[in-house]
């Protein structure tokens, strides 16, 4: 029997999670730079070794199989890729990575928060961490945790996005907290809004991506409101909605290739404008 436990503190996937919810936290809080999101760029970035194992733990999370054949093969090549990590240099990363989270935020709150899938996380960090010292039984154990995630299929979406039906993946909940805040502000969101919501949460650490999901958002959004506003008879307001849609890259697009937290909350103000233009 071994004394190889499982830290949440040291385990890759976990710390990802965390720090996304708190993210979440930030920007309904209004807050223009979350330090999370700070440290997630910084940290978790394709350059580091936490960065390079959290893309690890993210394939064992979302990659799914039919054959068990494959799913073991897959599994195993996961773990033949995590021994080539420098492990040295992955835990000075974690441990600077909590140290900094410590400075910031209270680390008994961020950390004490339930997360669905638990068991796989964990079953990740013992064969990554230890697998040359834990036993027989919890490595088998450990390694069909993470085969049956592999092999089960992927849920369908629920495509109406509605936040009393959400599942209870811990993105998901994300979506709903924001989803909650927004509607207050802005009563019920459009699919189109929602959508933007959730790429956002899904594309956090992939800034690049989700650049290329508002420009192709933009584009679209920006035809819609060309065609609706000739239809407007107050000439001022024709006017104004010419310079607001003039001014949509402005407000929304990025230069660096980064769509900021603005630019999210600019976009969503112009589909709420694209609603509003439609009850006219």
């Amino acid at each position: 029997m071994s004394n190889f436990k499982h830290s949440k503190l040291k385990n890759t996937g976990l710390l990802f999670e965390f720090l996304l919810r708190q993210v979440t936290v930030d920007v309904l809080n209004k807050q223009k730079n979350s330090k999370a999101l700070q440290i997630i760029k910084k940290r978790f970035n394709e350059n580091t070794e936490v960065g390079k194992e959290l893309a690890l733990y993210t394939a064992l999370m979302n990659r799914k199989f039919r054959s068990d054949k494959k799913a073991d093969y897959f599994l195993s090549e996961v773990l033949r890729q995590r021994q080539s990590l420098n492990n040295s240099q992955l835990k000075r990363e974690k441990y600077n990575i909590v140290k900094e989270i410590s400075t910031i935020y209270n680390s008994k709150d961020l950390f004490s928060s339930k997360v669905n899938n638990y068991v796989v996380y964990a079953s990740i960090y013992k064969l990554f961490e230890g697998i040359n010292t834990i036993s027989a039984d919890e490595k088998t154990e450990s390694y069909f945790n993470i085969v049956e995630q592999i092999t089960t299929k992927t849920k369908v979406e629920n495509k109406s996005f509605v936040p009393t039906e959400l599942d209870k993946d811990v993105r998901v909940l994300s979506y709903r907290v924001l989803l909650e805040k927004f509607n207050k502000k802005y009563t019920n969101l459009s699919k189109q809004q929602k959508d933007i919501l959730k790429e956002y949460i899904n594309n956090i650490s992939n800034t690049n991506k989700f650049h290329m999901i508002v420009e192709k958002k933009l584009t679209a959004l920006r035809g819609t409101l060309s065609k609706k506003i000739p239809k407007i008879k107050d000439k001022v307001l024709k006017i104004k909605l010419n310079e607001a849609v003039n001014c949509m890259d402005k407000f929304c697009a990025s230069d660096t290739k980064v769509a900021e937290d603005k630019s999210v909350v600019q976009l969503l103000r112009y589909y709420e404008l694209d609603k509003e233009l439609s009850k006219i």
